[in-house]
């Protein structure tokens, strides 16, 4: 059973909401980053290397500096003020017509290493590591994690009847993506008590988005722990930010493969050698997408082809087994066209179903790439079953749009 608590969250005043709130630090780059900031934008804390010129290493001590003195100077100017008291907040998010309602808490780091807090993704040291660094300089939670809990009745019924009965705190519709961001604070004491009460008896959460971030709380928390000889678990430090979401409400988007050659074959051997494994039907000019788990759109040399994968090519009863990124991995990327590891080859891209099969077409007709391969979204329950049994997806797999707003409310754990 997991433990959480409401806390008093650092937010902007209303009408800076949609300036200083931000795209995560991860899905843009320095250069995108410096172009996109304007002058209250929380890029300048969490992407704090686009304040030098040129552009710092974003791992050089003076970017870490740049950032806990941009966090103070925000403060300072009343563009990020802290609540007096602690709440839950309530922080939907609306694409393309439907919106997903989250509660933003704190979740406890010992639940991270007890396993209640289930991840379904390896993690680089590294990349803690710098999230760590952020954290520990910062004394705070910037940014967000993304997590989805076993859905609640009462819990749906304690936010519907928040949102229909309360004016939103902030309401606005962010910049590039035309996504909608809809924020509540919960100020009646009694919600707040009862939100912690249903919590403490759901089993597990589960990470969406942000498992290195959530890693790097979660390791903050044990070093605080451990420098601290009256530590109680009852500390600021043992709490981390994030929003919580019930997992039917959620959508992972399709997460597709570009691939720059074909291994030796021409277009005519290729198609023979996945005849192997799959049902090959040529589609034509238009855009084919996959309509069911083990059917695969493959675009090749100006032509769209339907892939189904044959009765036991893959395993139903595997939680890994099952995936369509594993059924491609195994049956045409490693065996096909000898490519091991997804995650350092150089020869294989990947492309966030955000942007459509338009951008794989793009990319194979501009000569960049050879062919490209979309696949079925995987389902929550499938990420559900994975990160239940300890297993962990293959790298690439989950994409969730749309992405949670960093700086709608962050959490501080700064010793006052």
């Amino acid at each position: 059973m997991v433990k959480i608590k409401p806390f008093a969250g650092i937010r902007p005043p209303k009408e800076l909401a949609a300036e200083v709130s931000s795209r995560p630090y991860d899905v843009l780059n320095s250069q995108e980053a410096k172009a996109e900031a304007t002058e209250r934008s929380l890029l300048h804390i969490i992407k704090p290397e686009i304040d030098f010129d040129p552009i710092a290493d974003e791992h050089d001590e003076k970017v870490y500096k740049k950032a806990v003195e941009n966090f103070k100077k925000w403060r300072d100017n009343k563009w990020l003020v802290q609540d007096g008291e602690e709440h839950y907040y309530i922080y939907a998010q609306t694409m393309n017509g439907r919106t997903q309602y989250g509660l933003a808490m704190c979740c406890y780091y010992e639940d991270y290493w007890s396993g209640k807090i289930k991840k379904h993704e390896l993690t680089r040291i590294e990349k803690e590591e710098d999230r760590m660094k952020h954290v520990e300089f910062q004394q705070a939670n910037l940014e967000p994690v993304f997590f989805a809990y076993p859905d609640n009745d009462e819990i749906n019924k304690i936010v519907a009847d928040y949102v229909k009965n309360n004016k939103a705190d902030y309401d606005f519709t962010a910049a590039p993506e035309g996504f909608g961001h809809h924020f509540w604070v919960i100020r009646d004491k009694k919600i707040n008590d009862r939100i912690t009460e249903i919590f403490a008896g759901i089993p597990a959460l589960y990470v969406a988005d942000g498992h290195h971030r959530t890693a790097a709380a979660a390791r903050v928390g044990k070093k605080r722990q451990e420098s601290n000889p009256n530590h109680t678990g009852n500390e600021e430090y043992c709490y981390f930010l994030a929003v919580t979401f019930p997992a039917s409400q959620l959508r992972i988007i399709d997460y597709n493969r570009v691939v720059k050659d074909l291994n030796g074959m021409t277009t005519e051997q290729f198609l023979k050698a996945l005849e192997k494994n799959f049902t090959v039907e040529p589609k034509g000019k238009e855009i084919y997408h996959p309509s069911k788990l083990h059917n695969f759109s493959l675009y090749l040399d100006g032509q769209w082809y339907s892939l189904t994968a044959k009765p036991g090519t893959y395993d139903d009863n595997d939680p890994i087994g099952v995936l369509d990124v594993t059924v491609l991995s195994n049956l045409v990327l490693d065996q096909l066209l000898d490519i091991k590891d997804l995650r350092t080859s150089k020869r294989i891209d990947f492309v966030g179903g955000i942007r459509g099969l338009e951008e794989l077409k793009k990319r194979v007709d501009s000569g960049e790439m050879k062919a490209a391969f979309a696949l079925y979204p995987v389902s929550m329950q499938q990420l559900i079953d994975i990160a239940d049994t300890g297993n962990i997806m293959p790298p690439k797999t989950t994409w969730f749009e749309p992405k949670l707003r960093s700086g709608v409310v962050i959490h501080t754990f700064e010793e006052k």
